[in-house]
């Protein structure tokens, strides 16, 4: 805090600053709120682009000052919030404005906000509210380094699983004490929050099991293959057939989360204001599951401040799309650029944001228009007439574009299960059985790719893709001669080894061997010639 002189008159002119925090995308950013007192009539101007929730907050601010014993100054006030060039947008700087003002007029003592972070938002009465996006700018602070961290009492444990700086909750301006400038107490009788263990908690139970699925072993077979190395699904069939029961079952075999992923996943929903258990990261593997009648900027994000979309909330997860060709199409083409790179880029005038999108696709459809063909899937007894013309499935099938399909890596066919399966006494593959498997794999992906960054063979690309997955004399021929019969695209070739990769880390083998690219070509039925081939007749 700086006094100005003049004339010998004191109290011309006082300056003060605190420390708080706004969000872009996903990443908070340390913001300076710098407070000017000086003589005029009695005003309040906030400058620094901020949006109309931070210039309201002033009302919020005066009247919680007031409602907790303080004086609010009748002087002229500048708020300046720094950078400039960034938006401010919401109600976390509620709290770094009020105690800039208290701290700058002299009625908290001199260096209470010192190298500390301050976000909150203020009632009327003066209790403090948490506010989202807590976890981004903890780590702001922590990168910024700054040693304090004063944040709600609803963020407390949230807040508590980042290392680095003390951590101090509060839940009224009140507990600020009005002691005298040269006291060495300290100013607020907030609680110190402690460090969350490091640990992870173990794996959560899930009620949805592939026990409860009879029949559909080759189905589960592909989940499998899906899980174990982050490979894009399709599933294809006619009503009925455990589509939809598959897929939401997928969750409960997906490899463990890491610490890093917990955190990465739990700043989205932190940052989207859909954190429901602040007590704890987000543990399990996210699964969506959006309507199809959602917009493109609701599976992207949108918005003037963009907020994380669909696709983000699935980040490290399932992202489930029901009766793919009932999307519009709009919106199933905005997925095609995060498929390839993990994250979502939306622009605006001012600022540009980006959002990770590191998810995996699952999709569904019937096999033609009226659902009750079996186009090329064979049931038991025989196959039920279908009254789609090739004209009419062509058409459904044109709802969803070739570069899409080429991303999907396994395209499997999902048939009516018989009943001598549903009657079936023999215990179905519970997902305990098939998680051990995926979580073996994956552990295999992780010491492979250890050096290289990456954790599934869905993410290899260029030199990586050659290097680990090398094929055999049987496996090369194989994959030469079905890449020129099914007029392959390149990125079609490419997934086949990536699968072929996972299906020999799935055997613990090191190359690839024919068998595996057999297995991996089984799961890529609407790839072009084989799909016109299968086209049921007129």
């Amino acid at each position: 805090m700086s006094h100005d002189f003049f004339m010998g008159k004191v109290f011309f002119m006082l300056y003060g600053k605190t420390i708080s925090a706004c969000l872009h995308g996903v990443e908070g950013r340390l913001i300076e709120v710098e407070v000017d007192l000086s003589n005029g009539l009695p005003q309040v101007n906030i400058v620094g682009l901020p949006d109309n929730a931070v210039k309201e907050s002033i009302e919020r601010v005066r009247a919680a000052i007031k409602n907790c014993g303080f004086s609010f100054p009748l002087q002229r006030i500048t708020i300046n919030m720094a950078p400039a060039d960034i938006r401010k947008e919401g109600s976390a700087f509620d709290l770094a404005i009020a105690l800039g003002i208290l701290a700058t007029s002299g009625q908290l003592p001199p260096g209470t906000l010192d190298d500390t972070l301050v976000i909150g938002e203020l009632s009327l009465d003066g209790s403090i509210r948490p506010v989202p996006g807590v976890l981004s700018m903890m780590e702001a602070a922590v990168k910024g380094g700054l040693s304090r961290v004063i944040v709600p009492a609803g963020n407390a444990e949230e807040a508590g699983w980042i290392s680095g700086c003390t951590v101090q909750a509060v839940s009224h301006l009140a507990e600020w004490s009005r002691t005298p400038p040269d006291s060495p107490a300290l100013a607020v009788t907030g609680t110190l929050v402690p460090q969350a263990s490091a640990s992870m908690p173990a794996q959560a139970a899930y009620t949805d099991d592939y026990a409860d699925v009879r029949g559909q072993s080759h189905v589960k077979r592909a989940l499998m293959i899906s899980a174990a190395g982050m490979h894009n699904l399709m599933l294809i069939g006619p009503p009925g057939t455990g589509k939809t029961m598959l897929a939401k079952r997928l969750p409960s075999i997906l490899p463990s989360m890491d610490e890093r992923e917990s955190l990465e996943v739990t700043k989205i929903y932190s940052v989207s204001g859909k954190f429901a258990d602040r007590s704890r990261l987000v543990r399990e593997r996210p699964f969506r599951m959006p309507h199809h009648t959602i917009s493109a900027a609701g599976l992207v994000g949108g918005g003037g401040v963009p907020k994380p979309g669909e696709i983000s909330l699935a980040h490290r997860g399932v992202l489930f799309l029901d009766e793919l060709p009932e999307f519009s199409r709009a919106a199933l083409e905005v997925l095609r650029q995060p498929m390839e790179d993990r994250f979502v880029t939306i622009g605006r005038a001012k600022a540009v944001y980006q959002f990770p999108a590191h998810f995996l696709l699952v999709a569904s459809m019937n096999p033609c228009p009226c659902g009750s063909g079996h186009w090329g899937i064979e049931a038991d007894g025989g196959d039920i007439s279908c009254v789609c013309s090739p004209l009419k499935v062509m058409q459904y099938r044109s709802r969803i574009s070739g570069p899409l399909l080429d991303r999907m890596d396994l395209h499997v066919e999902v048939p009516r299960v018989p009943y001598s399966q549903l009657a079936c006494q023999e215990p179905p593959l519970s997902s305990l059985t098939m998680r051990e498997t995926v979580e073996r794999t994956h552990q295999l992906q992780l010491e492979r790719y250890r050096q290289s960054g990456l954790m599934f063979n869905s993410e290899l690309n260029g030199r990586l893709l050659r290097e680990h997955c090398q094929l055999d004399a049987a496996a090369s021929s194989l994959l030469e001669k079905s890449f020129q019969a099914l007029g392959m695209s390149v990125r079609s070739h490419d997934r086949i080894l990536k699968i072929a990769r996972t299906i020999a880390d799935m055997e613990g083998m090191r190359d690839i061997a024919g068998h595996h690219v057999a297995e991996a070509l089984q799961y890529r039925c609407l790839d072009k010639r084989q799909t016109l081939r299968s086209l049921p007749p007129a």
